[in-house]
């Protein structure tokens, strides 16, 4: 059953599909946005929403979830249809050349034009399969820093030996009760700076493992860690075990729409259009012909800027492809 026609449905939440459903709206299309996570964000609030970011305009610098939280502000302006929690899983072209985007939850969407924004895909953390992980997940287990704040005065353990295992670790040492920090090798990945100040600040096993979270059902408080060396086990007093060894981006059946893509790239133009009529791709997803790839919201919101003005007019052949500045625009005039 199809829930509405819009002008644009927007697949992708992060940064690059929250602004382009804002400026579609803005350019009077009416949009429909749909994201798998369970809150819009994308890689801003799933990966380091703790982390400032310093290369987008208009900010010195500004926390990651802050910029996030913003975009979906500024996305919502002109009222359209959000649907997160729903994978876009097939894309059909309908007999009067429009697209319907079927999600897993049975929603179908119909559109004139389409704009693929879905970055890496669904972000899923890479788990380690320890006894106890999962049920532990979100009740001490975690896989991101979501709120710094939410590990005051606690006993931690970090397993990892990336930037981002590390990182977490020198960011949260100040606030915690402690900070112990497991890696299995004795080489680290991360930068040798961040890795000096790390012995510093925190208790750290190199060629150790977690075995096992232990709880009273509710939430964690041991976990159980051996040296894979010598198999010798070490129970730990902990409050939170934060798991950092990586992500996972998972483009589901977007493979099997048809679109001409390199790897995990989509190919696209000039125009931000893909060999499908009316079908556009922007941000980290879109591999534009000619152009360098700069993994960039700076780069993605100038691409969704072009792809929604070449289907507005797409839409509607009379329309400008620029519509002028928005100072100058009457909805923005109080």
């Amino acid at each position: 059953m199809i829930l509405a026609e819009f002008d644009m449905v927007v697949i992708g939440g992060g940064p690059v599909g929250l602004y382009a459903t804002f400026y579609a709206g803005l350019r009077d299309m009416k949009v429909a946005l749909i994201d798998a996570q369970d809150e819009l964000g994308g890689q801003l609030v799933t990966l380091y929403p703790e982390k400032m970011v310093y290369d987008v305009g208009g900010f010195p610098g500004i926390l990651a979830y802050d910029l996030a939280q913003n975009l979906v502000e500024q996305a919502k302006m002109f009222s359209p249809e959000i649907r997160v929690k729903e994978w876009a899983d097939t894309l059909e072209r309908t007999n009067d050349n429009m697209w319907v985007v079927k999600t897993d939850k049975g929603t179908a969407l119909k559109a004139k034009t389409v704009l693929i924004a879905a970055g890496i895909g669904k972000i899923t953390p890479s788990r380690l399969g320890a006894k106890g992980e999962v049920e532990y997940e979100n009740k001490g287990v975690f896989y991101t820093v979501r709120r710094k704040k939410d590990f005051e005065g606690k006993r931690i353990l970090i397993v990892g030996g990336g930037d981002s295992a590390v990182d977490w670790a020198l960011t949260l040492a100040p606030i915690a009760k402690s900070v112990t920090l497991i890696h299995r090798r004795d080489q680290f990945r991360a930068h040798e700076r961040s890795v000096k100040q790390l012995y510093q600040v925190a208790t750290v096993y190199t060629w150790h493992e977690l075995k096992e979270v232990e709880g009273d059902g509710n939430r964690v408080t041991r976990a159980v860690i051996f040296d894979n060396r010598t198999k010798e086990e070490k129970t730990l007093d902990v409050d939170a075990v934060i798991i950092s060894i990586g992500h996972k981006g998972d483009l589901g059946n977007m493979l099997k729409w048809g679109l001409n893509m390199k790897g995990r790239d989509i190919l696209v133009n000039a125009k931000m259009e893909t060999n499908l009529p009316g079908v556009y791709a922007s941000g980290d997803i879109a591999n534009q012909e000619g152009a360098p790839k700069l993994a960039l919201i700076a780069v993605g919101f100038g691409q969704a800027a072009i792809a929604v003005s070449v289907a507005k007019k797409y839409v509607d052949p009379n329309a400008s492809l620029f519509a002028g500045h928005s100072s100058e625009m009457d909805k923005f005039k109080k």
